[in-house]
């Protein structure tokens, strides 16, 4: 398995919650402040990512990646952000909502 197969994976599991959080949610799904994480999830996880995989700390199989970096991380590196960006504020909108309480 490779990791464009390993984020299709978790990609598709979350495109399913966020679906059911656009079909059965009665609130409006925050897109605004999810393409804002998006960018700021990215642009952290790109220095990041350089940073620990330059110093060594993390290394990939080179048979397992596509080839495509950003920096020295492979593009496949950035799947667990766009996951994180879509899928908390899914499962947010998918939880009951607390009644107010009345002053």
């Amino acid at each position: 398995m490779n990791y464009w197969q390993l984020n299709a994976f978790f990609l598709a599991a979350v495109a399913v919650v966020g679906f059911l959080a656009v079909a059965k949610s009665r609130r409006a799904m925050p897109w605004l402040a999810i393409a804002g994480t998006l960018g700021i999830l990215l642009l952290v996880t790109a220095v990041f990512d350089n940073v620990m995989i330059g110093i060594g700390l993390v290394g990939y199989d080179t048979t397992k990646i596509s080839g495509v970096f950003i920096g020295i991380a492979p593009l496949e590196d950035f799947g667990y952000a766009v996951a994180a960006a879509v899928l908390l504020p899914s499962v947010w909108l998918l939880l009951p909502g607390r009644p107010r309480e009345e002053p």
